[in-house]
């Protein structure tokens, strides 16, 4: 239960983050965020998104009824974000390991540790 509301507080603070500030969430990347719909954009996928994942896993640590579905479903979609990450970084090769190595080895864990919590 502990593991699955350390990650709920990660997507809170990536969801917050991006309701409240998401030109600031996405600038490590390269992107510009500088009109209503980009900042819109952002909102909905990094901060609601991030909010809504927070709430189920919140729940699911709480409700043996739903944790196992919710938590598999979380961590899959983790590893999903990896592989994609992973396949940009290799068709691009980043500067850097940061943002994209660090975010993908973030993702990797998350997913691992939803993964044995489930």
């Amino acid at each position: 239960m502990v593991a699955i509301v350390v990650v709920a507080v990660f997507f809170a603070g990536m969801g917050l983050y991006g309701l409240v500030a998401p030109a600031a969430l996405v600038r490590p990347f390269g992107q510009v965020a500088d009109g209503a719909n980009a900042r819109g954009e952002v909102r909905a996928v990094y901060g609601g998104y991030g909010v809504a994942v927070a709430g189920l896993l919140t729940v699911a640590a709480f409700d043996d009824g739903i944790r196992r579905g919710a938590v598999i479903a979380v961590a899959v979609a983790l590893a999903g974000m990896a592989a994609g990450r992973l396949a940009g970084c290799l068709a691009e090769r980043p500067r850097g390991f940061y943002p994209n190595w660090f975010y993908f080895g973030v993702e990797v864990v998350l997913a691992a540790v939803l993964w044995v919590a489930a």
